[in-house]
């Protein structure tokens, strides 16, 4: 995936290159229903060529897709391009429910889930990508695309603190699953547990 950065770099000369790609295992017992397949998402803007006609040809190409980015509360980077970002991300890919309409999916994820996560979870950076289009035709479709990142492996894996207080944890489960239900089909949810590299950041 690095060695496809490189290769983004030179040809599409973008104004900005992130990575999130699996690097570790997750752990084998967690609240977070973790998928154990490799995975990566490259996040890219301000090309001179379209990166999509690079990164389609890689092996285990899965979709390139033109996004609405969000980012309602973000770090200061204080780490140079290159050098993976502390901590740890959480990446989801998820669908919207097929019984919902594309409004309704929008302002109960927006209005809903987005609020409930920066009240209850340390977010340290939520990256919220709503699919607009994909940029291929074999791309695999996906509503929503969402990076989040934590400071520490605690604040994400350990329930105690990602639901935290601890005396609140099951009351914060609840509304978190209640909340998520409600607009994500559950079946296709993907989450991943990730880390994050920017290759080049935005000047």
């Amino acid at each position: 995936m690095l060695e496809l950065s490189n290769e983004i770099l030179e040809q599409c000369g973008p104004e900005m290159l992130r990575i999130t790609l699996t690097v570790k295992r997750p752990p084998r017992v967690s609240v977070i229903p973790f998928r154990r397949e490799k995975a990566a998402a490259f996040s890219i803007t301000g090309t001179t060529r379209d990166s999509a006609d690079v990164i389609s040809g890689a092996p285990g190409f899965t979709g390139g897709y033109l996004v609405e980015e969000a980012i309602p509360v973000t770090y200061e980077k204080t780490w140079g391009d290159g050098v993976p970002t502390p901590g740890e991300c959480l990446l989801t890919l998820f669908h919207r429910k097929p019984d919902l309409d594309q409004d309704t999916f929008i302002r109960r994820w927006h209005g809903g889930h987005t609020p409930l996560s920066l009240r209850l979870h340390p977010l340290w950076n939520y990256n919220r990508n709503v699919v607009v289009k994909a940029l291929n035709e074999n791309s695999t479709w996906y509503g929503g695309i969402v990076e989040e990142q934590f400071r520490t492996a605690a604040e994400l894996l350990n329930p105690f603190i990602f639901f935290g207080p601890a005396l609140k944890v099951p009351y914060h489960m609840y509304l978190v699953y209640r909340d998520t239900i409600s607009f994500i089909d559950m079946k296709r949810i993907e989450t991943y547990l990730a880390t994050e590299i920017h290759i080049r950041s935005r000047k």
